[in-house]
């Protein structure tokens, strides 16, 4: 009986263990579904598509941001949404420089497809599946590709400014840096130029690459120095949009052929010195990263499936689960 006992008490100890194991399992292990809502909110997706839909038809500036947002989110605490507090100290995620140039209109997608889905659903659906969700939609939106959405994040309990810097995808960044920086996210080298190819739709301000148009390298008599890579061309048409101390609200598109299509031209621009950034433009200039560009330069089909596979395994880091997240009522503040 005894011998029985002390059996009973370690299996029983055993089980705590297990059940504690499972309770703090960590978040990048989080099993998610494109089912997730299916009983509880089963109309979630078509309430944000309505949403986007209408906000995209304001503005396409809608596009960009709320993919950018998606990303900036992702890279920092996970997919957690924790980008999109708001905080009265100008201390959250949000507030940090790299942030700061993130578009309004990103948010604001977020924040009215939330109020249209706490009506059907409240405290239901999280801010970081909406989000996602969007992302998704405004691709499809503007010519690209439809994925599934796995579903099923928690929001984030973190959002601090100080978490930011050196998290993110910088504008002057070479390849093996980037390559580096996507691989703490499991993501590849293939995965970085696909996403990269987002920048098709995308746009930025000018004091983001102006040092590439009059600081770079040793400047000649009058101080200036284009960087060489840039097609001479595209260069002047920069420097007439962006001339020297232009305002830092002032923003170029980043595609300049197709700018409002999300298509495969960004790869094809880059062969042609058009690449804004010297991060673009050393897609094309490194080994490493040259033959996907290339491919997808020739393949607007391959892109589209690189770049889906690539936004469902970003959509799936540092998820929260149990009690590292929760729903918020409001997605710009914790509950």
């Amino acid at each position: 009986m005894e011998k029985w006992r002390r059996r009973r008490h370690l299996l029983l100890a055993v089980a705590a263990v297990a059940l504690v194991a499972a309770i703090t399992l960590p978040s990048a292990e989080a099993k998610l579904s494109p089912d997730y809502y299916r009983s509880t909110c089963p109309d979630v997706e078509a309430i944000v598509q309505a949403v986007v839909a209408k906000k995209v038809n304001e503005t396409f500036v809608t596009v960009p941001a709320t993919l950018r947002l998606f990303f900036h989110d992702c890279f920092v605490e996970g997919c957690d949404a924790s980008v999109i507090i708001a905080s009265r100290d100008n201390d959250a995620e949000k507030d940090a420089p790299d942030n700061v140039s993130l578009a309004g209109d990103g948010f604001d997608t977020v924040v009215r497809a939330k109020a249209e889905v706490e009506k059907k659903c409240p405290g239901v659906v999280s801010c970081a599946d909406i989000l996602a969700i969007a992302a998704r939609d405004v691709v499809t939106m503007s010519s690209g590709p439809h994925w599934t959405v796995q579903l099923g994040r928690l929001d984030g309990l973190v959002s601090k400014a100080g978490n930011v810097a050196g998290k993110l995808p910088g504008p002057n960044m070479r390849v093996k840096d980037l390559a580096a920086l996507f691989a703490k996210h499991n993501l590849t080298t293939l995965d970085m130029v696909a996403l990269s190819g987002a920048h098709t739709v995308g746009f930025a301000h000018c004091t983001r690459f102006a040092d590439r148009l009059y600081h770079h390298g040793v400047g000649d008599s009058d101080g200036a120095s284009v960087d060489p890579s840039y097609n001479p061309a595209y260069a002047r048409q920069l420097m007439d949009a962006c001339p020297p101390g232009v305002g830092a609200d002032i923003a170029v598109n980043m595609d300049p052929i197709t700018p409002t299509a999300f298509d495969n031209a960004y790869y094809a621009n880059l062969a042609g010195g058009l690449g804004l950034f010297i991060s673009d433009q050393a897609l094309y200039s490194d080994g490493a990263s040259q033959p996907a560009v290339r491919d997808f330069a020739k393949n607007q089909t391959r892109f589209f499936e690189a770049f889906k596979d690539a936004m469902v395994k970003l959509g799936s880091v540092g998820v929260k689960t149990g009690r590292h997240g929760e729903i918020r009522s409001d997605c710009t503040a914790f509950n």
